[in-house]
């Protein structure tokens, strides 16, 4: 019998390699911004043409490559961060496994010229599916600048599982995001398809978090420090106030390393705990300092996951300098029962002496005298306003409150009912309904049909209603919307405002009204019927963090997505109470839908059981 293993091709064991490495356009973007920073570069510039599928371009002014290490660089586990196993326990850089170049260079078109400031010409290298084309001599300033082009072109497979334009640019950006907030004494700059993105320059972390996600993340950031002997951590965490109900900004950095993890995430939320609303998610970045033997960061291909020695102590202590942080700037309540803060005393009075306060008597002053006498010089009495007219004179001040009091009749006010419905839908008069219907649970209503009897799941029942509504009215965009009587702003990052200008047509049709855009801040001036005021916020931000993972291309497919985010968003909870034509105006235009036995989301909204079901029971 013959052999039937074999030792795989080169360019065969790259493209397994680069399956690894390289999952889209981001990935990249990571891997040439993290060697840029490894080659100590200052100013780093990243250009991108269609979401990086035809172009993905790195310039630094880093120190560069000989001829030598540029052409070495290009070969698999070829590296200069380390040079024996033990160094994979000590590394202070970026990239070390030497595979991020041969794995790029294998499924694209990739030039690099690079120099070293003291050479007086660089190399130009021009590589196209992990074969060198050419290598010239090229003038080029210090550093080195990356191109890589038509990526997955010799794996077209690949390349159509890539999403659309929209999505592939919301994970560049959330790559150079990573990257730019761990690095903020560096220069950044992001170019899509000619325009300007983002420009930071350098300066510290909070500077660089509010050039990041908007000027009003100032206001938002409460400062964490805590220095240990087994981690030093520093960062920021937002005001329970500002909590959103997506994970959307929330990032851990290990030794300047971007990470995920679930368990330190924990530590935040149970750090929040009592101050958040419900279903609501805290933002924070938090950067953390531990020794790199400590971790281990190699066991994933993009090293966004890492192991910890002691991963019980770092959330002890993640858990508590949150907590302190929070108490130490008024922002979660402290019980203090020693101490009141009305004998506080001023820092500007603290060396100053009691005044002893002195008390003088007119022995003169009399009220009843008719004539008007010459102010005291005393200051601490004023003189009353009205004339004194002799000792009968303050009769007249209450001359006429008797008829007045006799011709006001409190008893005729009518005052305006303050009292709160549950009611989701237009109430009709209990008496005319003849359905009898019942809640149980806070969760099924219960009514009765010829056959036997109806039990319907109202939170899904409710979003197939609302789902089916929100497709009419984007389609035939006649919805109703309700005008605010004050504009509401709220703020967002420019990536999420962005995606609410495309959205804007849509949501629209749906009646929201938005009078202005800026590059922070929206400003909404109608919302539509069904929903309250105090629910825009999250209802955008659910909507967002929906279309963050997939913008369709058709129309159709948006308008689907649209309306299961805002049905999803908008539709009665499990647990919450109905009163009885709540619950016969669901039943009735549950079963008006074109298909009421599924929700949105493929299940089911009802189950029947027939008086013989129910006969079956009792045998």
């Amino acid at each position: 019998m013959a052999d039937v293993i074999k030792l795989l091709p080169d360019h065969v064991a790259n493209q397994i390699a680069a399956g690894e490495v390289v999952q889209r356009p981001s990935s990249v973007v990571k891997e040439l911004l993290e060697n840029a920073i490894d080659a100590t570069a200052t100013e780093i510039k990243l250009i991108v043409k269609d979401a990086g599928k035809t172009l993905v371009q790195v310039i630094d002014n880093g120190a560069g490559m000989s001829a030598t290490d540029a052409r070495l660089s290009f070969e698999r586990h070829a590296t200069s961060k380390i040079t024996s196993a033990e160094d994979l326990f000590q590394l202070h850089t970026k990239g070390f496994r030497g595979e991020a170049l041969a794995s790029i260079a294998a499924i694209a078109h990739v030039e690099m010229n690079t120099r070293k400031e003291d050479d007086d010409v660089g190399v130009c290298i021009k590589i196209e599916g992990g074969k060198i084309i050419s290598q010239d001599v090229n003038v080029t300033p210090k550093g080195t600048s990356i191109a890589v082009k038509n990526l997955f072109f010799n794996i077209p497979a690949r390349r159509n599982f890539l999403k659309s334009d929209h999505v592939e640019l919301r994970h560049i950006i959330d790559e150079f995001h990573r990257v730019a907030l761990t690095h903020p004494d560096i220069q950044f700059e992001l170019y899509n398809n000619g325009s300007e993105v983002f420009s930071l320059p350098a300066t510290n972390i909070r500077q660089r978090i509010v050039h990041v996600f908007g000027s009003k993340t100032n206001e938002k950031l409460v400062p964490v420090e805590e220095d240990t002997e087994v981690v030093k951590l520093s960062g920021f965490v937002f005001k329970p106030e500002f909590s959103k109900k997506t994970r959307g900004e929330q990032f851990f950095f290990v030794n300047k390393r971007f990470i995920k993890s679930s368990y330190l995430n924990h530590a935040i939320s149970s750090a929040f705990e009592g101050l958040l609303k419900d279903q609501a998610h805290p933002s924070y970045f938090l950067y953390l300092d531990v020794k790199p033997s400590t971790i281990d960061i190699n066991i994933h291909p993009t090293k966004t996951e890492i192991k910890f020695d002691d991963e019980h102590t770092i959330y002890a202590i993640l858990r508590s300098a949150v907590k302190h942080g929070l108490g130490q700037f008024n922002v979660a309540p402290v019980l203090d029962f020693d101490r009141d803060p009305n004998l506080d005393t001023p820092y500007n009075y603290q060396d100053k002496k009691a005044d002893v306060p002195t008390i003088e008597v007119d022995a003169n002053f009399n009220p009843f005298e008719e004539d008007v006498k010459k102010p005291s010089s005393y200051s601490g009495f004023s003189t009353p306003s009205y004339k004194k007219g002799g000792a009968g004179s303050w009769e007249s001040l209450y001359a006429g409150l008797d008829e007045e009091q006799d011709q006001d009749d409190f008893s005729s006010i009518e005052l305006e009912s303050e009292e709160v419905t549950g009611s989701l839908f237009d109430e009709a008069a209990e008496e005319t309904t003849s359905a009898i219907t019942f809640q149980l649970q806070r969760k099924y209503i219960v009514t009765s049909i010829k056959s036997g009897m109806v039990i319907i799941d109202q939170s899904r029942a409710h979003q197939r209603v609302l789902y089916e509504q929100f497709l009419k009215d984007i389609t035939v965009k006649e919805a109703v919307s309700q005008q605010l009587l004050f504009p509401l702003n709220l703020n967002f990052s420019k990536s999420e405002i962005n995606l609410l200008k495309e959205l804007r047509e849509s949501l629209e049709s749906t009646g929201f009204m938005f009078s202005n855009f800026e590059d922070d801040s929206v400003e909404i001036s109608g919302v539509p019927v069904n929903v309250s005021e105090s629910e825009i916020g999250g209802v955008l931000d659910q909507l967002l963090s929906d279309f963050k993972e997939e913008v369709p291309e058709t129309g159709f497919s948006q308008t689907d997505l649209l309306a299961k985010t805002l049905c999803k968003t908008l539709s009665v909870r499990t647990g919450e109470p109905l009163n009885k034509v709540s619950q016969e105006a669901l039943v009735n235009n549950l079963f008006a839908c074109k298909e009421p036995h599924i929700s949105p989301f493929h299940r089911p909204t009802y189950v029947t059981m027939t008086a013989d079901d129910l006969d079956k029971k009792f045998i």
